[in-house]
């Protein structure tokens, strides 16, 4: 890249547009964008340097971005209809979509690239902790904000990157990496792939990309360095016991087993990716005594099973889950650790795609909850598909359980009248704005 670089991020408030943002700013690159609302992502980016706009019109970029050598970088849930792109396009500007950027800047690093259908950000967000609490050179781009830095990248160094392989679109066959990681090859993205075998061998195009080492989830049985729970695995955690604040394990890995670790986070899945981001870091030569320690100081991420209120009346809980299979992880974790306690989960629907493609499964899946509060759908990138909506869903939920509909800027009104002890937060949209104002709320 050129110093004299100029970069405008179209969709720039997104959780992988941002990190790409703010590590040009950390390199001294003069960064703007739109994006179609403020949020704490924009305000945050504002507050360094980047100038952002909110009107998708040419008078709304600033001049000093309208010429030709302006780098522009946008992301897939952004409109090829887009009045500032189809500017940019029409004018001949270097365009990039923010996966091949994301290969382009990290070509320079040894990468280790984080893929699957669940449990990428909590993955990439441990091995961030681990590199950093070992002093590691680095640069982590993590699509999830870490509690502990209050931010989604972390620049330490350059040696090596740490990313989301992203299955979306197919995206992470841009990247190039030295180490990759797979936790979960599901049926998703059906509007892109068509059918499951098509996700697999996207997922299998990512695998013949990794140039060194392949670590997988034992149980895909997929080739290449083995983590599990409860399972004979090169790296693995056994005897596992729970805790108010996370979970005991004894920790057998090639070389060694480690007594009584701790891991610090709730959910038997969240255990299982720190299993998966302790293998990446062994791999890579970091001391794994020093490890285990580091395990039991993870703070989290926000929306990953994010425990935002523990009260006498009320446990709420904050999940990102958008998919019927972590619904299910979900509820096993609440099991797990309030197993007495009556539940309600409120659940925005992400996509009209993958509620259809899902329908049976998010209504098996959200019918294990004592009351399910359901919102409208979604629609991120989306046009409705006739006969597709979050009532649907509610006629296919087979319980005796409540199950309602309720708009967002309804829910606040209507959350001091469930009963339930435990609510638990679901869903990839806009709900996430409205956790701190519901913990205000009910605290």
């Amino acid at each position: 890249m050129d110093k004299g670089n100029k970069f405008y991020f179209i969709g720039i408030g997104g959780i992988g547009m941002s990190s790409i943002a703010q590590y040009l700013v950390a390199n001294n690159f003069i960064v703007g964008g739109y994006d179609l609302t403020k949020t704490d992502i924009t305000k945050n980016l504002e507050k360094i340097g980047v100038e952002i706009n909110y009107k998708d019109e040419l008078k709304s970029i600033p001049s000093s971005f309208k010429y030709k050598s302006v780098v522009v970088i946008f992301t897939p849930a952004i409109s090829l209809k887009n009045k500032q792109l189809f500017f940019f396009n029409k004018q001949g500007n270097q365009i990039f979509k923010r996966a091949e950027f994301l290969g382009y800047l990290t070509n320079k690093f040894k990468t280790i690239a984080i893929a699957g259908t669940h449990g990428k950000t909590t993955t990439a967000a441990i091995v961030t902790h681990l590199f950093y609490k070992t002093q590691q050179s680095f640069t982590a781009f993590v699509g999830g904000i870490l509690n502990e830095f209050n931010s989604n990248i972390i620049i330490t160094g350059n040696k090596y990157a740490v990313v989301e392989a992203d299955e979306y679109d197919r995206s992470f066959l841009n990247l190039n990496p030295s180490i990759g990681l797979i936790t979960s090859i599901d049926s998703d993205h059906l509007d892109i792939y068509g059918s499951f075998g098509e996700v697999k061998k996207s997922f299998n195009q990512f695998i013949r990309k990794v140039k060194n080492k392949v670590i997988v989830n034992k149980d895909l049985g997929i080739n290449g360095i083995t983590y599990s729970l409860n399972k004979k695995a090169d790296y693995s955690a056994n005897n596992i016991s729970f805790s108010k604040t996370g979970y005991f394990f004894d920790l057998t890995t090639p070389s060694n087993t480690y007594k009584s670790v701790f891991f610090s986070q709730l959910g038997l899945h969240n255990l299982l990716n720190a299993i998966g981001a302790f293998a990446i870091s062994s791999q890579v030569g970091i001391n794994e005594k020093e490890l285990c320690k580091c395990l039991s100081t993870f703070k989290g991420v926000k929306r990953r099973f994010q425990l935002v209120l523990n009260s006498k009346n009320d446990i709420i809980i904050d999940d990102y889950a958008h998919h019927p299979n972590e619904i299910n992880a979900v509820w096993n974790a609440l099991e797990d650790h309030f197993p007495y306690e009556k539940k309600c989960v409120i659940f925005q629907p992400h996509l009209y795609s993958r509620t259809k493609d899902f329908m049976n499964e998010f209504a098996t899946a959200l019918s294990k909850f004592d009351r399910v509060v359901l919102l409208p759908i979604y629609p991120a990138r989306e046009l409705p598909i006739k006969g597709i909506e979050s009532s649907v869903l509610q006629r296919k939920i087979k319980s005796k359980n409540i199950v309602e509909l309720v708009k967002r800027e309804n829910l606040l009104s209507v959350m001091n009248n469930f009963p339930e002890k435990v609510k638990v937060i679901l869903g990839a949209g806009d709900i996430g704005l409205e956790i701190q104002k519901i913990k205000v709320k009910l605290k």
